[in-house]
């Protein structure tokens, strides 16, 4: 039997209200890291892309909250209360803000407890026993008070194990994705910005000496022989299905929309909703479609015009939201359009069209009004015939981490109240108190 523990008990628990003085002055381009809500992803991974620096003095000024291999953080303030990270690599000099605690010196396992906090059990008790205030709180008193269930030390090894590997390989996934994307627009990038695509001869045009013609309209270079056209002129945009809570029910069709769209213009797949509504065929996609973002929740335009490809390994008809667009062109392939839209100087473009108080709505004619340089039909064959299996690999790769995510989802909580108990960390054989057959069910957070 299982026995329970206090948190405070098991680690502990640092933070700080804030600093004295504390202010964005403090913060700077190098030095060491200060981490918070937004440096850790919904799905429980710390992400240090965007973090922020803080000043050396104010580094040192709090040594309790230096972080360290294996701590854990845990958000502690507003809508994100909850969130929970583990430390498991050498980050360098790091520290937390203030709204979010450390968890130091774990007497158990530090995965095991990461994975306790991030289970059904652990959420219900980060997220329902906040403080009511003007904004809510999870006090410091309370989270040490928090139950913790223990199982044996090799228990707990096990299960952290078995977590870690399904972990492991969905991050190695999103890797070999990251440097697919990668390869893909730097290609994009040395054809249709530096204009380095491959001549008759096979070498880089423009380095080659390729020659340039100056365009009155983009005031800039571009190759000799390439029109300048509006997409207006390319292209048809096609709006989503406007729907209502009810009509999204669990049944139905699979709908795109827009929590499909990542912020850096990939697709998401665990963000198909089900459409239970009328439809016509003009609302359906297939593979191959091009498909835009044309509202943004955040009100800071990241999103607004990102593209992305509807996959391939759909086997059933797709439907789109109202907060999508469909680019349909019969010329221009679609792999080029979302490169393009994908494009920092396209999205620094589009952006302006973008309008709303509470909600950002693109004006589509915006994107019709967008004046480019559009390459031979050759070059563009032999661009998407690049790209496409690149494309296929990524979306591929991605199903599989749906499948391995609702595979640990399901898993979790099942570790954690013995239903599923895992025979030996060096195996992968599972004993499962569930009917040896019986598929297994994604558990909602």
């Amino acid at each position: 039997m299982n026995k329970k523990a206090k948190l405070g008990e098991i680690v502990k628990i640092a933070g700080r209200v804030g600093w004295k003085g504390y202010t964005v002055d403090d913060l700077r381009e190098e030095g060491p890291w200060v981490i918070g809500a937004n440096d850790i992803t919904t799905d429980n991974r710390l992400e240090l892309a965007k973090a922020k620096h803080i000043s050396r003095e104010k580094y040192d000024e709090s040594p309790e909250i230096k972080i360290e291999l294996n701590d854990i953080l845990v958000v502690k303030v507003g809508s994100t209360i909850g969130k929970v990270a583990i430390v498991n690599r050498d980050i360098g000099e790091a520290c937390i803000n203030p709204n979010s605690v450390l968890l130091k010196h774990c007497k158990i396992n530090p995965s095991y407890l990461y994975y306790y906090l991030i289970s059904p059990a652990g959420q219900s008790f980060l997220r329902n026993n906040s403080s009511a205030s003007a904004q809510s709180a999870l006090n410091q008193l309370t989270l040490k008070e928090m139950l913790i269930d223990i199982v044996d030390d090799k228990k707990q090894e096990n299960i952290a194990s078995t977590l870690n590997n399904l972990n492991s390989k969905i991050e190695l996934n999103n890797r070999i994705n990251a440097e697919l994307e990668a390869m893909a627009k730097t290609l994009y990038d040395y054809w249709f910005v530096q204009f380095d695509f491959p001549d008759k001869n096979g070498k880089p045009y423009k380095s080659s000496g390729g020659k340039m013609v100056w365009n009155e309209e983009l005031k800039r270079e571009i190759p000799e022989g390439w029109d300048v056209k509006e997409l207006r002129t390319e292209i048809e945009i096609q709006r989503g299905i406007s729907y209502t809570s009810k009509e999204i029910n669990g049944d139905g069709i699979p709908m795109i929309n827009l929590n499909s769209f990542n912020l850096d213009g990939t697709y998401k797949s665990d963000g198909i909703k089900k459409y239970s509504g009328k439809y016509s065929e003009k609302n359906i996609v297939k593979s191959g479609d091009l498909l835009i973002a044309a509202t943004d929740v955040t009100r800071n335009a990241d999103i607004i015009g990102r593209a992305i490809l509807v996959p391939d390994y759909y086997n059933e008809d797709l439907v789109f939201s109202m907060d999508i667009a469909k680019i349909i062109s019969n010329n221009i392939p679609s792999s080029f359009l979302m490169m393009l839209f994908n494009s920092n100087h396209y999205h620094n473009y589009i952006k302006w069209y973008a309008t709303g108080t509470l909600v950002l709505h693109l004006n589509l004619d915006g994107v019709n009004r967008y004046q480019t340089e559009i390459p031979s039909a050759d070059l563009l064959k032999q661009f998407d015939d690049f790209y496409l299996p690149i494309a296929n690999r990524i979306y591929m790769t991605a199903k599989e981490n749906q499948k391995l995510t609702e595979l640990r989802d399901w898993l979790l909580p099942m570790l954690m109240n013995g239903q599923v108990k895992v025979k030996d960390s060096t195996e992968t054989e599972l004993s499962m108190a569930a009917e040896p057959h019986e598929k297994y069910k994604t558990t909602k957070k």
